[in-house]
């Protein structure tokens, strides 16, 4: 049995001001929020990341996103919102249960990402592009 905090929450053993909740999945205020109104997505059974889960339940976390993203974005009048999933600490996942965040976003909210942009050497692109593809 998993100890960390999504999975006390997932078993009810905490208490979250939830927003959205089946049989699979569960949505929550975030305690952390980036801006009010930020949600966080889980599904019920943990899994580290996304690919971890079986398919069939990836297609109910995500329309449990789909569906909770619009709720947020109506509540909050955001005039954007991100859908962000960090998978593996490398990518910044700090609690190591699969989690999609759901941050209302509003043209002068100060949040920025740090997106840096790479060039591709000569032929770089379709080697990657080939890869990736023989692994669908």
């Amino acid at each position: 049995m998993s100890d960390d905090i999504f999975s006390k929450i997932a078993r009810g053993e905490i208490p979250a001001k939830k927003i959205y909740e089946n049989d699979d999945v569960l949505s929550f205020m975030d305690i952390a929020p980036v801006n009010k109104g930020h949600v966080l997505v889980i599904p019920k059974k943990k899994y580290v990341t996304v690919t971890e889960m079986p398919s069939e339940l990836a297609g109910k976390f995500f329309k449990a996103v789909y569906t909770v993203a619009k709720a947020v974005e109506k509540a909050t009048g955001a005039e954007g919102y991100n859908i962000l999933i960090n998978n593996n600490p490398a990518s910044g996942q700090e609690v190591l249960y699969v989690h999609a965040h759901i941050i209302p976003r509003f043209s002068n909210d100060g949040f920025r990402f740090g997106w840096r942009k790479l060039e591709y050497k000569e032929g770089e692109m379709d080697a990657f592009q080939k890869k990736i593809r023989s692994f669908l």
